[in-house]
């Protein structure tokens, strides 16, 4: 196992609910697209770059409509948005926000998501590894569409980007001035979306981490954990609920028991223990919990886990266990229904 980017990747079921709102039936789009006219009726099934963009570039042709990004992000609204960006909008504040969606992101490993800040500009883009031609025009309008509805839902206010780049040759649509409000250039070097910092710092009134919780995965295999009782318990369980954000640092954990991070510290050293070692035992617990979810890859798995690849968690789960994760599955699948855990628990 390695950390190599594969030409794999889900497509989300709310992106073929909101094509129907729209008036495209998905049979139509994959006809267009000459792909398999049963594709999207596998949720778990995985697409390579070229098939993506075949996607999105059969929707172009469809359409014909420079603003068509548009008009389908407001079909989410009645069809149903994906997971990571409801849970996002309940997010602490525009960073925390973009932050999880670009770690739910890197489930689909087609794409690696970038971004840089400095001088109070942050700047995101995005690389496919494996494409031979460049992004439809309409993916790329729609992830920076989202990214910016992402902050305007989540303050209640309307915010700008301070430019959008687009490397594709033409001229912005009156859509796509009315929509951004701010300069837009085509013919740039590559597709980006330039922030402001300050931005990105401002809470997000509706905040909301039991909303989170619900629609974390993390929490559904933690809600199978027996009742909380000592105080290391409590701290694992804590990080459990964390790790699903990708910030399960102590002081991010002291403040979710309500105290401070110099007590938090002083009482995990009284019981003598460290916050690594219950780290490492929220990871172990809730990676087998996780792992009997047969609807999750391991690669999932690992990212649900705050690992950077899945070659890091393999080497931790055999440490744990003296078996990789994918014997371990297989061991004790054989004694457990066969049903996703998320059903198993509610």
């Amino acid at each position: 196992m390695n950390s190599v980017v594969y030409d794999r990747c889900k497509f989300p079921q709310a992106f073929w609910r909101a094509f129907g709102q729209v008036g495209l039936p998905p049979s139509m789009v994959l006809k267009q697209a000459r792909l398999p006219s049963t594709l999207h009726t596998d949720p778990r099934g995985l697409i390579n770059t070229a098939q993506v963009f075949a996607i999105w570039q059969a929707v172009e042709e469809l359409t014909g409509a420079p603003d068509f990004a548009f008009k389908l992000l407001d079909a989410f609204d009645t069809s149903g948005h994906q997971p990571a960006f409801l849970a996002a909008i309940y997010a602490a504040d525009y960073r925390d926000a973009i932050l999880r969606i670009l770690r739910l992101k890197r489930l689909g490993t087609s794409e690696v998501i970038q971004v840089e800040e400095s001088a109070g500009e942050f700047t995101l883009y995005k690389d496919w590894p494996s494409a031979t031609s460049p992004e439809p025009a309409l993916s790329v309008d729609l992830t920076f569409a989202f990214l910016v509805q992402l902050g305007r839902r989540g303050m209640g206010q309307r915010i700008t980007p301070l430019r959008v780049d687009f490397q594709r040759a033409g001229s912005a649509s009156d859509a796509h001035a009315a929509f951004f409000g701010a300069p837009i250039r085509f013919g740039a070097q590559r597709d980006l979306i330039v922030l402001r910092s300050s931005d990105l710092d401002r809470p997000f009134p509706g905040q909301n981490p039991e909303f989170l919780d619900m629609l974390t995965p993390t929490l559904e295999a933690a809600r199978a954990d027996l009742e909380v009782t000592s105080f290391a318990e409590q701290v694992v369980h804590a990080l459990k609920r964390r790790l699903a954000s990708g910030r399960p640092d102590i002081a991010a954990v002291a403040r979710d028991l309500g105290t401070s991070e110099r007590t938090l510290q002083r009482r995990i050293t009284e019981h003598g223990t460290t916050f690594r070692a219950l780290l490492i035992e929220a990871r172990q617990e809730l990676g087998e919990q996780l792992l009997l979810d047969p609807s999750l890859g391991i690669d999932e798995v690992a990212c649900l886990l705050g690992y950077q690849d899945t070659s890091s968690f393999y080497r931790a789960f055999n440490e744990w266990n003296g078996i990789p994760p994918s014997r371990w599955r297989a061991q004790n699948s054989r004694n457990s229904e066969s049903q996703p855990l998320a059903a198993a628990v509610n």
